[in-house]
Formats: structure tokens, sequence, C-alpha cells
């Protein structure tokens, strides 16, 4: 199915910012929702954001007004800009990529990008 490649994670201190990409290829297949989701050590993965095939977004609470995601349809490629970061926000973040295909909804997931706060 569809390649999703991430970057952008790294070591920041708290109050620090860091963009997030993740650019899908190799499929003709409509994209749909594209989203961001973390796991942190010892927890289960969370959603962080999404945006739909509309422009519509979604945000945990603990991220709002920090985290914007959005998406760039002309190269496949969706990004989570992450202002004043907290170590609370320190986890492997993952990109989602939604595509119809036989008339269902699939989802395709990156390989994971580091993202470590320090205090």
């Amino acid at each position: 199915q569809v390649q999703l490649v991430e970057s952008g994670g790294g070591l920041v201190q708290a109050g620090g910012s860091l963009r997030l990409s993740c650019a899908a290829s190799g499929s003709t297949f409509s994209i749909d929702a594209m989203g961001w989701h973390r796991q942190a050590p010892g927890k289960q993965r969370e959603l962080v954001a999404t945006v739909t095939s509309t422009g519509n977004t979604y945000y945990i609470d603990s991220v709002k007004g920090r985290f914007t995601i959005s998406r760039d349809n002309a190269k496949n490629t969706v990004y989570l800009q992450m202002n004043s970061l907290k170590p609370e926000d320190t986890a492997v973040y993952f990109c989602r990529v939604d595509l119809s295909k036989y008339g269902s909804i699939w989802s395709n997931w990156g390989q994971g990008t580091q993202v470590t706060v320090s205090s």
C-alpha cells in the first residue's frame, strides 16, 4: 500500500518547537483523513491530532493551542507543528494516512519518529 516517511523529530528543551512531516507515496487511491498519534514509554498509543479530507481538524485537549496539524495535498504530506513543548510530549510520533479502497477506509502508518522534550 502507501509508504509513509516521517521526519522532523529530535531533542528539544521544554518550551521549544518541532515540526514533523510525513510524506506519502506509492498509491493511487484517494487519501482521506490524515493524523498523528504518539506512544510514550509504558503507555498505549493515542491520537494526537487529525485533519479530514475537507480540512476539519481535531486535537486532544492536552495539545490544543500548542500543536497545529496541516496537510499539503499536492505533496501528499501531513505536518504537525508543535510549539511550547512539554516533557509529557515525549513519545514516538506516528503519522497515519487513511485511504479509500474497496469501499472501505484503510489506515497506513509511518515508521515513527522520536520526540524528546527535556526539562
